[in-house]
């Protein structure tokens, strides 16, 4: 519903915008810095146990029955995008630094969104069942996929260790998994008190954000990154979501999807996840250095999180009956 509109917009946006600036300003350190990274810890896990536990099994089998449209979104998500991410790698060092091309190789790699593609569908009067299974299909897949990209393409930049691929199973595919063998039990409460998913997912995305920005202050993050730097990534995010998000809706046409369905390729395959990416960033890239290497995630997806919202208004039928979807 487009008067729900803000509440993706205003405080959790706010937060994200501040948090950077708090964690510049009074950064964890010693044991402050330890008892956060646990608690980082249990917050990942208690997100994806609860993404997990939402979840039906059945609408996981029902999005992969409609697996044509589902290899659109994946091969979106993971193909187009690292393509895109190699040719953002190819530029000239004096444009990009090598560490913030990395950074954007590594959003590109990444799986889609699950909460904000959903809503954005819903408010274009997309077909939202469709956008749950595309989502979260793809976010259950990237835990592998991401990995393996990750190895491939990022080569020793990352520490793919056999204890970070422990890692990403037990803090993100454990948890999970155990989510949908207990869905039915705690899924129907979960869909009575949607407002507990929420404070759990927005609640860990800033943990995640505090404390990998309050560990690249430490290391000396504002002195790596210059102003012209910043704006550089700015420029460059706006520019890569411009690509995509013009990709998609050229691609919906031709392929002949209803609308209803063209929105959901629109919103699910052009959007990257922060969710998935934080955790995964500190599992996969030096503790040290994880601020630099998300700080293009961090920048792309709020510019993802304005545009979309903008567009999704715009293309959302005067008539909600007009193409026959209901936003369950």
């Amino acid at each position: 519903m487009l008067t729900r509109l803000p509440r993706f917009l205003d405080p959790f946006l706010l937060l994200l915008l501040l948090l950077p600036v708090v964690a510049t300003l009074v950064p964890a350190r010693g044991v402050a810095a330890e008892a956060l990274d646990h608690l980082t810890v249990v917050a990942i896990c208690l997100l994806f146990f609860l993404h997990g536990a939402k979840l039906s099994p059945a609408e996981t089998r029902r999005g992969f029955s409609r697996w044509r449209f589902q290899l659109l979104v994946l091969g979106g998500t993971f193909l187009v995008f690292p393509l895109l991410g190699l040719a953002i790698v190819a530029l000239p060092s004096s444009v990009l630094s090598p560490v913030m091309a990395t950074g954007f190789l590594f959003l590109c790699i990444l799986p889609s969104t699950v909460q904000s593609s959903i809503a954005f569908t819903s408010i274009a009067r997309g077909n939202v069942a469709l956008a749950v299974s595309s989502a979260s299909i793809s976010n259950v897949l990237g835990v592998a996929l991401t990995p393996l990209l990750a190895a491939i393409l990022l080569g020793s930049t990352v520490e793919i260790t056999a204890e970070s691929l422990l890692g990403i199973f037990g803090q993100l595919v454990v948890p999970f998994l155990a989510g949908q063998l207990l869905h039915g039990r705690i899924g129907p409460w979960l869909k009575r008190h949607r407002p507990v998913v929420s404070v759990v997912d927005q609640g860990s995305v800033l943990l995640v954000v505090y404390a990998a920005f309050s560990a690249g202050v430490t290391q000396g993050l504002w002195e790596i990154v210059p102003p012209s730097q910043l704006l550089v990534v700015i420029l460059v995010s706006c520019v890569l979501l411009a690509v995509v998000l013009t990709l998609f809706t050229v691609l919906g046409r031709l392929v002949r999807l209803e609308r209803a369905d063209r929105v959901v390729l629109l919103f699910c395959g052009s959007k990257k996840s922060q969710v998935s990416g934080l955790p995964m960033a500190i599992l996969l890239f030096p503790s040290e250095q994880v601020g630099m290497y998300v700080l293009p995630l961090m920048i792309f997806h709020l510019i993802q999180l304005f545009v979309c919202a903008v567009i999704a208004r715009r293309i959302a039928p005067a008539d909600p009956e007009s193409d026959g979807v209901r936003a369950r």
